[in-house]
């Protein structure tokens, strides 16, 4: 039986630094993450893609914003514009990877699949916002929408200067709509689901979904959807090609190769930053203590090498470091 991914596409696979976002700069870059990809389809795998929307989802807000300041449009929730960006996300990943596919004489059903994701709204993350959305704006900029809506703003960190709106990001419960997922990756069709983390929801006394004013962690909603569905392995795509111990400093040590024992260590003891690393070894971790066979971190152009790219597992033999290749 073909072993079945899920792959969580990074932020830098759709929007670089320093890019406008431009609809012709986030096709292009996704084209390339794509094709970095084609491979794993070539090898046989069953695939399903996720991905993020922290710039795009923030600058539907800003939409909504000018919108209803210039022409009286009434806003629309969180919820919504995070579904808005998974629909339209989801549309440029799966129009793109259909030419790839076509490029490679490959022939595939694609499928985006509007998600849904269960929070819980008792999660402390609501009193406590951090995940960060929009564009880096002055500080006069966020002080005015603060006082204006209320929203909320941190300053951006490591010297990129300017600050940022920051929203709830609470942990997901489960995935709405897994067994759709996974029948339909599991015939052959690729699918794009969970996109943005999914669109946040609770379920009330009553039994009725609800909306939740929040976003979810993309790596931590797709590290649930991978277990829910019985993936094999689960990627998480980011912008370097291994996960370093202490990033950036004097002390600096790639790790190739992490057993669940070891990476919960470096995790407990604050060696990787909270707003970057640690969530996608928390969500790595998550995947294989419910069974999953192994979670790999990595850039997609080192994807295909597999001298590229950290290796997680329950265990590891270190005579054979290899063998989870």
């Amino acid at each position: 039986m073909s072993k079945l991914a899920v792959i969580a596409l990074g932020g830098n696979a759709l929007l670089r630094n320093n890019q406008s976002g431009t609809i012709e700069e986030q096709e292009a870059n996704t084209t390339e993450t794509l094709e970095n990809l084609i491979f794993l389809v070539k090898e046989g795998y069953n695939l399903v893609f996720t991905h993020g929307n922290g710039p795009q989802v923030g600058n539907i807000l800003l939409r909504n914003d000018a919108g209803e300041n210039q022409y009286g449009i009434p806003q629309m929730p969180l919820d919504i514009c995070v579904a808005d960006s998974q629909g339209g996300i989801g549309y440029m990943i799966e129009r793109c990877l259909l030419n790839v596919l076509r490029k490679h004489n490959l022939k595939k059903n694609v499928l985006t699949l509007m998600t849904l994701t269960e929070v819980n709204p008792e999660d402390p993350a609501f009193q406590n916002p951090t995940k960060r959305i929009g564009k880096v704006m002055s500080k006069e900029e966020a002080d005015r929408l603060h006082e204006e809506k209320g929203w909320i703003f941190k300053e951006e960190k490591k010297g990129k200067g300017g600050f940022r709106r920051v929203v709830p990001s609470p942990e997901p419960q489960s995935v709405m709509n897994c067994e759709v997922v996974e029948s339909n990756a599991r015939a052959g069709t690729i699918v794009i689901a969970v996109g943005g983390g999914g669109i946040p929801v609770y379920t009330d006394e009553e039994g009725m979904v609800r909306p939740s004013e929040a976003v979810v962690d993309k790596d931590l909603a797709s590290s649930k959807l991978a277990s829910q569905i019985k993936a094999d392995e689960f990627y998480v795509l980011t912008d370097v090609p291994f996960v370093y111990a202490n990033f950036g400093e004097p002390d600096e040590k790639k790790l190739e190769f992490l057993n669940h024992s070891d990476a919960l260590e470096y995790l407990e003891t604050s060696t990787f930053g909270e707003g970057s690393m640690a969530p996608k070894i928390r969500a790595a971790l998550s995947f294989i203590e419910k069974g999953g066979r192994q979670s790999i971190i990595t850039e997609s152009k080192k994807l295909e090498d597999k001298s590229f790219g950290t290796k997680i597992t329950m265990e590891y033999d270190e005579k054979d470091l290899h063998k989870y290749d």
